[in-house]
């Protein structure tokens, strides 16, 4: 994929830290000007993660080579971005409604975005994807469960449009774990053109720490490496994704008690009269078409309970997503839902 890089990427020379210099086992350091004092933190983390990716091998069966870190998907998106668009010259393609970032990501790296909307049930238009793209399409960025709306996206419909865009094709699976559908990560092995981007912020529980994976060919994942900053991945964030991958029981047991609160919802939520559409969701949150969303949204705000505004969302007329939260708390949602109701 070195070819659809933007030329100064293929020639750029990285940066190149003491410990990517070093390789092997020693007792002291004395090459990377660090604090000798030792305190758990004076050393600089392993640039690589080579811990973290050998767990999420364990876990994913994802070979370390094929994996890149980011400070969130978000550090992965905006990477994709500088390593394949010339700023002013090259788009990415994006399926509204879909996750904001990649907009945001754009404007910000002076790329053009060109938008194909999602059909009424909320899948790729394949031929009309094709028919926009160009030799300056150099990202697709296909959000599949999809937020906001919550769906998978058909995998024939992907894997089609894998075969045919010249470009790179990223599937952005954050919320994968919380599907009944395969992963696109089958298509690791097969498609050169292939990035799958997953994260720790859903189901394993860790928004806090701000770690995103990206999986693609060694060929793609050296672009990541030649271009992000060092040691983008601190010491804290590492070990605590180690310790939160340490109990996968417990994090499985976590994610299954929020798809029987999915279900709970989807039952419940059309009790309402106001509440015209729950949509199926393969994700940890249920997008709703309901009546007057922005006086309902701020009637949940008066009464403690935050969701997600989307009524102003191409194809989401009149839509808030709720995120399921803990029994506790949906508890709470629907008897704040029943005192707007009377």
């Amino acid at each position: 994929m070195n070819h659809l890089a933007r030329k100064n990427i293929q020639t750029l020379k990285p940066y190149s830290s003491a410990r990517h210099e070093f390789e092997g086992t020693a007792e002291i350091f004395l090459d990377a000007n660090e604090n000798p004092f030792d305190n758990g933190m004076n050393r600089y983390p392993d640039p690589l993660q080579t811990a973290v990716k050998n767990r999420i091998q364990e876990i994913k069966g994802i070979d370390p080579k094929n994996i890149f870190l980011g400070n969130g998907s978000d550090e992965a998106i905006d990477l994709l971005m500088r390593i394949f668009c010339e700023p002013g010259k090259d788009h990415i393609i994006t399926l509204p409604p879909t996750y904001g970032m990649y907009q945001v990501s754009a404007d910000i790296c002076g790329v053009e975005v060109k938008k194909i909307n999602l059909t009424a049930d909320f899948q790729p238009d394949v031929k009309a994807v094709l028919a926009a793209a160009n030799k300056h399409s150099k990202i697709l960025f296909i959000c599949s469960p999809n937020n906001p709306t919550g769906n998978a996206i058909d995998k024939n419909s992907i894997e089609e449009l894998i075969q045919n865009f010249a470009g790179i094709v990223v599937i952005d699976e954050a919320y994968i774990d919380f599907s009944a559908g395969e992963s696109a990560t089958t298509f690791i092995g097969q498609y050169p053109n292939v990035v799958i981007l997953q994260t720790f912020s859903k189901a394993w529980g860790m928004a806090g720490i701000r770690l995103g994976m990206a999986f693609a060919s060694e060929e793609i994942i050296s672009l990541f490496n030649k271009v992000k900053p060092p040691y983008n991945i601190n010491v804290l964030t590492q070990k605590t994704a180690l310790d939160g991958m340490a109990d996968v029981e417990g994090v499985y047991k976590k994610v299954n008690t929020i798809l029987t609160e999915r279900v709970r919802l989807e039952e419940l939520l059309p009790n309402f009269s106001f509440i015209q559409k729950v949509y199926p969701s393969d994700a940890n949150f249920l997008l709703a078409k309901v009546d007057q969303p922005n006086e309902l949204y701020q009637f949940l705000v008066e009464k403690g309970i935050v969701i997600r505004n989307r009524s102003t969302v191409v194809l989401c007329d009149g839509c808030l997503r709720f995120t399921i939260g803990q029994p506790k708390e949906n508890n709470l949602l629907l008897a704040a839902l029943e005192v707007w109701r009377n």
